[in-house]
């Protein structure tokens, strides 16, 4: 019963990206994206501002790739690219207010969802149930534990815990 409760969880948040993503597809060459570019940004996304190196990293992409996906996505007006404080030879990765109005929906839903949650259980159930998902994030899936420290180390992820 987990297992499958979870995997209707998951499947129905792709399921919304993925519906809005295909409903704005198209061919790449004016400023609507194609699906690898909607991949790109979902990865630019998770890693919460990342610089273009961490997004090669985690794209596995070689680093002349990445540059040019990364200026095909500025160019669209999707991403902008932020300079380092510390270091002025670096940027950050920040997706625009026209990715989060195209592509977004996912992260509005997500309130949704919580909203209806606290409405429907109590305070001890949703503090149990933040504790699984904590788990889940921190414990469960040590495969993608390596992109989100570098987010974190970079100051980037403020409520990630690293190990």
């Amino acid at each position: 019963m987990l297992k499958e409760n979870f995997s209707r969880v998951y499947d129905k948040f792709k399921l919304l990206l993925y519906s809005r993503a295909f409903r704005s597809l198209g061919d790449g060459k004016n400023d609507d994206l194609t699906s690898f570019e909607v991949l790109c940004m979902e990865i630019i996304g998770a890693l919460k501002e990342p610089t273009i190196n961490e997004f090669a990293e985690a794209a596995q992409l070689s680093s002349p790739n990445a540059t040019y996906r990364i200026g095909q996505l500025i160019k669209k007006g999707y991403i902008k690219r932020i300079r380092s404080q510390y270091d002025k030879r670096e940027y950050f990765l920040v997706a625009t207010d026209k990715y989060a109005n195209l592509y977004g929906v996912i992260y509005d839903y997500m309130d949704v969802v919580i909203s209806r949650i606290e409405k429907r259980f109590s305070k001890e159930k949703i503090e149990v149930f933040s504790e699984v998902l904590g788990a889940v994030a921190d414990e469960m899936t040590p495969e993608a534990e390596s992109f989100l420290e570098v987010a974190y180390n970079n100051g980037n992820l403020k409520n990630y815990k690293p190990r």
